[in-house]
């Protein structure tokens, strides 16, 4: 479906019944990062998947001001409201992890459980954001110049993703296309909008968080790992949880085992 949230035509699937579960992608993703898991997700929640803006089937601005997380956020909020939803459990992957994040801090009243796959509160001081927003902006400039299949032939050899390697040759072609399908000027945007060096820093506003969240991080993704186990002594209801034999995009390498531990987690009453 089509919803219009503060001026964007948004593209958001819908699928499954019962408490609604927001699900937010990672950057070059869409909301077909998510529909798979209707099967399992929707026996026990109601699935709102949109195209976050810059990404699939979304609207895609000229105004970098719309690309900003802060902005994202009250979009998605927006789309809430459109569909009469009050609360919301959420998972968000990566750069979908920010979002989440972020939406979560501003708008606490919103969420009920948060999930956060491989994703981060940003970085903590200005310099590290100061040179963090020169590399996404040569990024940007190299997406606009050379095109959406050169900048995917780069984004699919960074180390970040190389334990995708491992899977079958059917599921990385289907990523790829999914990938290829995006469009330049919007994943341009996108970096320069929310990218880690423009997004505010959370990391001294975690304590805010009541609701209970769940980290999940692959075991080969170091870096995210180290992240994590910084973000669980700054929130005061995490638990954090690595899959053994993957890197950075669980839902992918170890779909059932992901599956199996978000519809636990979801489904704990307490």
């Amino acid at each position: 479906m089509q919803v219009n949230s503060n001026g964007i035509r948004y593209h958001v699937e819908v699928c499954g019944e019962g408490f609604p579960l927001l699900l937010l992608h990672g950057f070059t993703g869409d909301s077909s990062t998510w529909t798979s898991f209707c099967s399992v997700w929707g026996k026990h929640s109601r699935l709102i998947i949109p195209d976050i803006i810059g990404h699939g089937q979304t609207e895609l601005p000229e105004d970098l001001n719309r690309y900003q997380m802060e902005a994202a956020a009250a979009d998605l909020i927006f789309i809430l409201d459109q569909l009469g939803i009050e609360k919301v459990d959420m998972l968000g992957y990566s750069m979908g992890g920010r979002l989440a994040l972020t939406l979560a801090i501003t708008y606490p009243e919103r969420i009920r459980k948060l999930i956060l796959e491989s994703a981060s509160p940003g970085l903590k001081t200005e310099e590290e954001r100061m040179q963090r927003r020169m590399k996404d902006g040569e990024l940007a400039n190299f997406i606009n110049k050379h095109g959406i299949q050169s900048f995917v032939d780069y984004w699919e050899a960074i180390p970040l993703f190389s334990t995708m390697n491992n899977l079958s040759a059917p599921i990385k072609e289907s990523i790829r296309i999914q990938r290829l399908f995006n469009n330049a000027r919007g994943l341009a945007n996108s970096l320069l909008g929310m990218g880690t060096g423009s997004q505010p820093s959370w990391w001294e506003k975690l304590n805010l968080l009541n609701c209970e969240v769940l980290l999940v991080t692959g075991e080969k993704d170091e870096k995210f790992c180290m992240i994590a186990e910084k973000m669980q002594s700054g929130i005061k209801r995490a638990t954090w949880i690595v899959i053994n034999n993957c890197g950075h995009a669980i839902h992918v390498e170890q779909k059932e085992k992901f599956g199996t531990i978000v519809s636990d987690f979801l489904l704990i009453q307490n």
